[in-house]
């Protein structure tokens, strides 16, 4: 985690492929997770590229709660 005035950043591993991903605007006000805490990710494929972009992938809570997204 990355600590910024307003935001955390967060990385999250997949542990059997390794793949990564960051999300860097996680609102940092009712924030209490740290390294090792176990957090979602949805996939969602675009009905359209933008650029080269062509999946949401959003970071939620345990009580389903969207934290951040970002495109890939």
């Amino acid at each position: 985690m990355i600590d910024s005035l307003m935001w955390k950043g967060v990385v999250v591993e997949e542990t059997r492929s390794g793949g990564r991903v960051y999300f860097g605007k996680v609102k940092q006000e009712g924030f209490s997770y740290g390294p090792g805490d176990t957090l979602y990710i949805g996939v969602k494929s675009l009905p359209y590229g933008i650029e080269e972009m062509k999946t949401e992938v959003s970071l939620y809570d345990a009580d389903d709660r969207k934290l951040d997204w970002t495109f890939l």
